[in-house]
């Protein structure tokens, strides 16, 4: 009897699932930072991009207003950003708005130290002392709301149209604000801060250095930053009423000469002065008020 045998046809070799090899963990992490830095930074552009839009509308709108929107008549006095941006560039070239930057930075400096230095040291004891701010408080309100413009006949006659005038009535704009944000900023420190300070042995002197001073320091840079907007705005105001130099003088005598461009070009000078300043005193606030900082991190 013969067998029949069946041969099973060979089974395929079984191959192991193939397992991707993980990253390594140095490359990942790098991967992550790289993205993460450039989501940080896609989203920091996108904010400058967003807060600078409107002044990128208005600079549009002064470029393609006059020339498509105004009348012919209109555009002699409004002329467009690019003839402004020339005529800028030619005081630059002969070195006129710099010496006309320099005399009104040089008063405005002037103007503004004294009001600051004068105006923290007396308000401070002034807000130390209470019979002595209540006995004041009249007086300063009375001149607080005395325009610096108004009593600028009295220093041209006592003081004459040189330049001790102008730096008068700059440090006269630019004290109020100090004087009277450095008062607030001193009386409306937290009284739990005053008592616990007290509580641990602090005598008056170190109280004040330590406690009173820091906590009054952002309410007296509102005060200072006030400060150094008034003391430009009033400082241009002044030099177009008797000055042979200055911002001020440069925008009136483009004025009165017909050169529209270059009073526009002045104009502009003075606003970016402005922000620059601006900028400036929110830095130097940052700088003295960075424990704030480190508490609230």
């Amino acid at each position: 009897m013969s067998t029949l045998t069946t041969q099973r046809p060979a089974a395929p070799p079984i191959t192991p699932p193939r397992r991707e090899l993980p990253l390594q963990p140095s490359l990942h992490k790098k991967r992550s930072t790289a993205d993460l830095v450039l989501r940080r930074s896609l989203a920091t552009a996108a904010s400058w991009l967003w807060k600078s839009a409107a002044i990128i509308l208005f600079l549009a709108l002064w470029e393609f207003g006059p020339r498509y929107l105004a009348s012919e008549s209109t555009r002699v006095f409004l002329p467009p950003l690019h003839e402004v941006l020339i005529a800028g560039a030619d005081l630059v070239a002969t070195g006129a708005l710099q010496s006309h930057m320099a005399a009104s930075l040089t008063r405005s400096a002037a103007g503004f130290s004294i009001a600051v230095v004068l105006g923290i040291s007396l308000g401070l004891v002034i807000a130390w002392y209470r019979p002595l701010h209540s006995f004041l408080t009249p007086l300063l309100e009375l001149f607080r709301n005395t325009a610096a413009l108004a009593l600028l006949p009295v220093f041209t006659l006592l003081l004459g149209i040189g330049e001790e005038s102008k730096i008068t009535i700059v440090a006269f704009a630019a004290f109020f604000p100090v004087l009277l944000n450095t008062i607030a900023g001193v009386r409306t420190v937290d009284p739990l801060l005053v008592r616990a300070a007290r509580s641990l042995g602090l005598r008056s002197p170190a109280l004040f250095r330590k406690v009173i001073l820091p906590s009054a320091v952002p309410t007296i840079f509102t005060g200072i930053r006030m400060a150094g907007t008034s003391a430009i705005l009033v400082l241009i105001a002044a030099e177009m009423v008797g000055a042979k130099a200055g911002l001020g003088y440069l925008i009136t005598n483009a004025q009165n000469s017909f050169l529209i461009p270059q009073m526009y070009a002045g104009i502009l000078t003075v606003s970016l002065l402005g922000l620059l300043v601006n900028v400036l005193l929110v830095t130097a606030e940052r700088h003295f008020s960075r424990w704030r900082t480190s508490i609230n991190a």
